[in-house]
Order: structure tokens, then sequence, then C-alpha cells
């Protein structure tokens, strides 16, 4: 897997990336700033970007998406509210991980994260309701928002201004959630969805 890590702080970004190394997930490339990341990406295809919020702000998420539509992104910052959580995976983000997570949960977030799933703060009304086991098949609130989507015959870029949604990011959904449900495509994906009831 390759990893994208990035913070201001040396110290904290070499610290970070040892302790990835340790876990089985080493970070591919470290950066300082959206410019870096960017350049980075221009080298390659990367799975995942941990991107802290000393170095990428919220406006730089889309750029960042747009240039790495298929990569999982997580921004590492401070107590943040449901609200903040909610502009963060609008802007493009697939996760949100506070620096008051446990050394465990964070490794645990970036699997997940790896592994396709939306991660966000276990204390925010955010992480319920993208929470995995709330709904059949383990999908997010989203996840059934554009498969209801999906189900009205609506294109990503309808679903996405339906639901505030870059149109990479509503791809991405579809994609999670068409391996959840183990369909083939969008169109098998809505025949499930009605043979489960889900819509």
């Amino acid at each position: 897997m390759r990893i994208i890590l990035a913070d201001r702080h040396v110290l904290v970004r070499e610290t970070l990336a040892f302790y990835l190394a340790a876990s089985g997930l080493p970070a591919t490339a470290q950066c300082a700033s959206l410019g870096d990341i960017l350049t980075v990406l221009g080298t390659g295809a990367f799975d995942l970007a941990l991107l802290d919020a000393s170095a990428v702000g919220v406006d730089d998420l889309p750029a960042i998406r747009a240039v790495a539509p298929k990569m999982a992104i997580a921004l590492i910052t401070g107590d943040i509210g449901r609200d903040q959580v909610e502009t963060v995976l609008r802007a493009g983000a697939q996760g949100v991980i506070t620096k008051t997570t446990a050394a465990a949960d964070f490794l645990g977030a970036v699997r997940d994260l790896a592994a396709g799933k939306v991660v966000t703060p276990p204390s925010s009304a955010t992480a319920r309701s993208h929470g995995h086991h709330d709904t059949p098949f383990a999908l997010t609130r989203r996840e059934l928002d554009v498969l209801r989507g999906l189900f009205a015959g609506k294109s990503n870029k309808e679903i996405g201004r339906e639901l505030e949604l870059q149109e990479v990011t509503v791809k991405l959904h579809v994609k999670t959630l068409s391996r959840k449900l183990n369909a083939k495509n969008r169109t098998h994906a809505t025949m499930i969805a009605r043979n489960e009831g889900l819509v």
C-alpha cells in the first residue's frame, strides 16, 4: 500500500512515519504542504493520504481529490464538531482522525480507510450516522443516500448536487457500496437494494 503522510512539522511527520512502518504500514512519501502533495501525486498512484491540518486545509481537499480521485483521504486535526466533520467529508475526504485518538485506534482507522470505510471521531454524531453496523450490509447513511439516488436513475453529478458532494466523492461511495453489496455494477446494486428492501 502506498501512503502519503503530510504534516508541516518534521518531527511529527517522521514520528508518525516510523510508527506506521513499525506496524507494517510504511508511509511511502512525506510532505509538508499542498504543493508537496500535488508534486508527489504526479509521480504515481497512491492508496491513502493522511493529511494533518497543519499542512492542508479543507479548501485544499478538492484539488487533491481532483488529482487522485480513487485515493482515500483523511484529515488529521484537533477537536472537531459534527458540522465541521461533515464539511470535511463534503470537501472530498473519506475520514477525519483527531489527535486525541489512541495509537491502536489510529492504526485501526488507517486500516479502515484503506478498506474503503468512512472514518469519523467516535464522539461525534457524524460517527454514528456514518457507522458501519447501523444498516444491512453495513452501509453508511451517506452510502444509502447515494444508493437511493442510483435507484432513482440519477447520474453521479446529479446525486452530488443533491447531496452537496463532489462528483468524485459520489463515485467513491458508489464503488464502496457496490463492494459491500457484492454488486457487479451500479445497475446490479440497485437490483440488490430493491430485493433487500434498502430503497
